[in-house]
């Protein structure tokens, strides 16, 4: 293999020989794909004959199937037409249905059924211990909704010293409505029904005034006060030697003139039934004063004919005028004439005396005896026609009667006031109270009856607050009367009504005269 050599095969470098053959196989494949395509595209644009077929089948011939679109077109619009015409019928129709469903009287509609227990009126338990001082006995142990209602009212009324300004507006636009409803109400079935002119029980409306003596208050103990029998003027008298008269307006009362009478204690002083003149009598004089307002002169009385007593305290003006009913010791009483000064008869009762009322008309006298006893005078023959016991009483301390003579109150030391019928007490020796009145707890001392005989006025003067005001008719004390928040009777001496009980007052132991507006009366 010496200097032999073998040649190794290198890359063989393609000519263009070798490229021409593989470019005519590739354009003549692409050539025939290309006629495959379009041979399938013939073929598909070509129309099948089964699918025509079932079209006609289903649809119909298509010039068939074009008609039936262009009526069922025409009928939709037909419709539609119809349509609005129904609507408008049935418009017509409800118009004329609704006028005769009007005219037509419509069925009373009942309950579907009743329950007797919704008729009930619920009651309450009156022992829960917030409802506890609500009771007014121990037999009050359940009482209605309402009238619990009715009795918190009260109480809040007493507290407050009567009804708040908000409660008044409210009852005034509750009330104004209820008239609205009447006159309706008369309006179709004429005037049937009336107001009624009586004083309500329960709640008394009242406005407080400023004192009746403002002008000018008394330096001691006050111990009467009197409205004038015809003028707005209230009197009073007290231990300061005075006795003074006021205008009574309710806003300021001015002073209209004051009477100063030396060393003379006032314990007691009473217009004349006429108004022309002014009695006082002291606590240890014989003598007593007699004051003319007309002539403005001061009398005093220093003698009596016939009067054989120590001392002259205690009276009692004859409603007819013109005389005076003494009460003595020893149970005596003298009648004696204002204008010759004289006594022109006497009367005597078994005990002491403890108060003297005159019946309406001046012609008998009701003397209570400290005993329990009223003996029953005629005035004009000076005999006892008649005398009773006082139910109950061990020790009397005063005694009343009403203006229109139908009541008689009996005030004793355990304070139960008897209010009883005048007639009975004439006809029996032991007749029954109508009301044996428990509101006050210590001596009844004054007994005040108003002029329409609807208010019996009650005091004690042995503690503050101790007035209580009863409604006649009812026979029920008034719940707010007096105001416990704030002190204004304090020990009360004496009570007085105005002429037509448009204003109270009474007389404490202040110096003061408080004044009350009654606004169920509009008169003075």
């Amino acid at each position: 293999m010496d200097g032999d050599y073998i040649e190794l095969p290198g890359p063989v470098n393609p000519g263009p020989a070798s490229k021409r053959p593989r470019s005519r196989r590739s354009d003549q494949d692409q050539e025939d794909r290309k006629q495959q395509n379009l041979k399938r595209l013939k073929t598909l644009g070509q129309e099948d004959h089964s699918v025509r077929i079932l079209e006609d089948l289903v649809f119909g011939p298509e010039d068939q199937l074009l008609d039936r679109l262009r009526q069922d077109d025409d009928d939709d619009d037909d419709a539609e037409r119809h349509a609005d015409a129904l609507l408008v019928d049935e418009d017509e129709d409800s118009d004329q249905s609704d006028a005769e469903d009007e005219s037509r009287p419509q069925p009373i509609r009942r309950a579907a059924w009743v329950d007797e227990d919704d008729e009930l009126e619920e009651e309450v338990d009156m022992t829960h211990r917030y409802r506890r001082d609500l009771m007014k006995g121990e037999a009050e142990s359940r009482i209605s909704k309402h009238t619990l209602q009715e009795r918190m009212k009260e109480q809040f009324q007493k507290a407050m010293g009567g009804a708040p300004k908000w409660a008044e507006i409210k009852e005034k636009k509750r009330k104004d409505e209820d008239d609205d409803e009447d006159e309706d109400l008369l309006r179709r079935t004429g005037n049937l029904v009336s107001s009624s002119d009586s004083l309500p029980s329960g709640v008394l409306r009242m406005k407080k005034c400023v004192h009746a003596n403002s002008a000018r208050p008394s330096e001691d103990r006050l111990t009467s006060v009197q409205f004038h029998p015809t003028s707005q003027v209230v009197l009073t008298a007290g231990l300061d030697q005075s006795i003074c008269l006021f205008q009574v307006d309710g806003k300021t009362n001015p002073k209209i003139q004051s009477i100063h009478l030396e060393r003379f204690p006032v314990h007691r002083a009473e217009f004349s039934p006429d108004g022309r003149s002014v009695i006082a009598t002291s606590l240890k004089n014989k003598m007593f004063y007699v004051y003319d307002m007309m002539e403005g002169r001061v009398s005093p009385v220093h003698s009596v004919r016939g009067l054989n007593e120590s001392r002259v305290k205690e009276f009692c003006v004859c409603p007819e005028g013109g005389a005076l009913l003494l009460s003595g010791s020893r149970g005596y009483l003298h009648l004696l004439t204002l204008k010759t000064k004289e006594v022109v008869r006497s009367m005597k009762i078994n005990g002491n005396i403890c108060g003297v009322a005159f019946s309406h008309d001046g012609g008998k006298v009701f003397a209570g005896s400290d005993e329990g006893e009223v003996f029953i005078w005629d005035v004009g023959s000076a005999r006892c026609v008649h005398r009773f016991s006082d139910d109950g009483c061990v020790k009397a301390t005063s005694i009343a009667a009403s203006p229109n003579g139908q009541y008689l109150a009996c005030g004793s030391h355990s304070g139960v006031v008897n209010v009883y019928s005048q007639e009975a007490c004439l006809k029996s020796a032991n007749p029954r109270p109508l009301k044996a009145v428990m509101n006050l707890v210590t001596p009844a001392t004054s007994l005040t009856f108003n002029p329409s005989s609807e208010i019996l006025a009650m005091a004690s003067r042995v503690e503050d607050e101790a007035v209580k005001l009863l409604h006649l008719p009812s026979l029920s004390v008034f719940s707010n009367f007096p105001v416990s928040s704030r002190k204004t009777c304090f020990r009360t001496n004496c009570l007085s009504f105005s002429p037509h009980s448009g204003f109270f007052s009474l007389a404490n132991n202040k110096g003061h005269a408080p004044l009350w507006r009654l606004l169920h009366y509009k008169d003075f």
